[in-house]
């Protein structure tokens, strides 16, 4: 985290060099960074999560794209139906509060 902040400050305390060496800079000391984090106990743990999640995508079955129609279609119909009836009801409740209230 320190030599994270340290390239941060880096890349503006050398705001007169060409942006293009500021931001290699800045990526090389990233780099660094990321390979001592991998060496604690918690980056290793982060980098097996990262793989395992990977492993996990892959097994994914995605819809077709007539399923995602076909259930978009669904949703859509079903929210039309629902804001109809709170339109009703609320044309319903406000009757009724005037005629309760004269």
């Amino acid at each position: 985290m320190l030599l994270v902040a340290a390239a941060i400050g880096g890349f503006y305390y050398f705001g007169d060099q060409p942006v293009w060496l500021r931001v290699i800079g800045l990526l090389a000391v990233g780099g660094v960074a990321f390979f001592i984090a991998l060496q604690t106990e918690v980056g290793r743990a982060a980098w097996a999560f990262r793989r395992e999640a990977i492993i996990e995508a892959r097994k994914v079955v995605w819809p077709t794209r007539k399923e995602t129609t076909q259930t978009t279609i669904v949703v859509l119909v079903v929210v039309m139906i629902v804001a109809v009836l709170l339109w009703l009801l609320d044309m319903f409740l406000a009757w009724a509060v005037r005629f309760l209230t004269g």
